[in-house]
């Protein structure tokens, strides 16, 4: 007899955005002529740039001559692509990588939640509170998290709250942490860390020989000089941090599927021996065994995003984006609610009013303004009494949605 993982059992019963849909789909049968807007679920609307378009046909192009076919690639990725992250996306800040650091993905999200694998199931760990649920839901998987307790916390996993009393900047833990997972610009809050406040973590993680996952997924839309867009500006931080990024936000690849995940080969871990693992050829060997690599296709439409023209298109699409960003917090806060994010990030957390929790706010949206947003108690404890609004939707149903809400 085949026993279960019983870990997944402790699963909660759906995830977030099915949850949503659900609400959704009732919603639209008692509201069969209302034309929602959509502003929950982070996904990209507009088209993929042309640059990347262009590059993606050469290479089917390339798919259909025996001279030019490629059948498995490089589990880790195409030298062509890889070249291009490093040379634009780390040696303009100072950073040097090798080759064999940096690993292609299909998305950021495969990563984020297979990265636990590379250590024991018994390691302690914290998440910023609320955070993305691809953290805690893979850490569940694995029985790292413990059991769920009356206060909707796992009893393994130490939080650490992102509120509007410490400036959604949280406080560095008071005890030794194995792994902390952060994600900078923030999703679902939409704010960020300065340069000094990231240091204050690499320094934790250097004291007390704490890994750090950081998913730095939208460092792209980040404006302020003072917010870095990589942990390894940080002196220190190659020793204690593994970095996931992806190309759905920045160039809209959302349904195309590519990221990349940076482990430094400084980077170790123990065994109980207290001998230092090096964890780079460790996510290699996983690779190698568990992927077959991103396709040849993707990898040359993400390449094409580093060429010039590919350079001025994502900024266009993520200054609209942005734009929208600033049309909802800046609208919102005009009608009188307290608003966050929105700056660096395309998301806008807004504080439901009167004390109100976050599912009856969701509630009151899709059924007075038929507007989507996203619970914040789906990201955490700490999201209680906020919805998070994304900004990739079309320009006309912002403003739309806008109105609605003001009305």
């Amino acid at each position: 007899m085949a026993l279960v993982n019983e870990h997944f059992l402790k699963l909660p019963g759906s995830y977030l955005f099915s949850d949503i849909a659900k609400k959704i789909n009732s919603f639209k049968v008692t509201h069969p002529k209302a034309q929602l807007i959509r502003l929950g679920i982070g996904d990209v609307t507009r088209p993929l740039p042309k640059a990347c378009i262009e590059a993606m046909h050469r290479a089917v192009d390339d798919m259909a001559e025996a001279a030019t076919f490629h059948g498995y690639g490089p589990e880790q990725g195409y030298d062509f692509l890889i070249d291009a992250i490093i040379r634009h996306d780390f040696a303009p800040r100072g950073i040097s990588l090798s080759p064999s650091e940096v690993f292609i993905s299909d998305g950021a999200k495969s990563d984020l939640g297979n990265i636990g694998e590379l250590l024991r199931w018994d390691n302690s760990m914290a998440i910023t509170d609320p955070v993305y649920p691809v953290y805690v839901d893979s850490n569940i998987m694995c029985g790292r998290s413990g059991v769920f307790d009356e206060q909707g916390k796992w009893s393994n996993v130490t939080y650490l709250p992102c509120t509007a009393e410490n400036g959604f900047v949280p406080e560095l833990p008071k005890h030794r942490i194995d792994l902390i997972y952060l994600c900078y610009p923030n999703n679902p809050t939409g704010t960020t860390l300065t340069r000094e406040q990231l240091k204050q973590w690499v320094d934790y993680a250097l004291a007390n020989d704490t890994l750090l996952i950081f998913d730095s997924a939208y460092e792209a839309y980040i404006s302020e000089d003072d917010v870095p867009h990589s942990i390894y500006e940080i002196r220190g931080a190659k020793k204690v941090a593994i970095e996931i990024r992806s190309f759905s936000k920045t160039a809209g690849f959302t349904g195309v599927r590519c990221g990349y995940t940076v482990v430094p080969k400084e980077l170790t871990a123990a065994n109980f021996e207290g001998k230092r693992i090096p964890l780079n050829p460790l996510w290699n060997r996983r690779q190698c065994t568990k992927f077959n690599g991103t396709s040849y296709i993707t990898q040359r439409g993400a390449e094409a995003v580093y060429t010039p023209e590919g350079q001025a298109q994502i900024r266009e699409t993520i200054a609209y984006y942005m734009e929208n960003a600033r049309i909802m917090r800046e609208s919102l806060s005009a009608a009188g609610f307290q608003v966050y994010g929105g700056v660096n990030a395309p998301y806008v957390w807004v504080q439901a009013p009167d004390g109100m929790s976050s599912w009856k706010f969701f509630d009151k949206l899709l059924y007075e303004a038929h507007v989507v947003t996203t619970p914040g108690i789906g990201f955490g404890p700490s999201g209680e009494g906020y919805v998070r609004l994304t900004a990739f939707g079309e320009r006309e149903d912002c403003e739309e949605a806008m109105r609605r809400i003001r009305r």
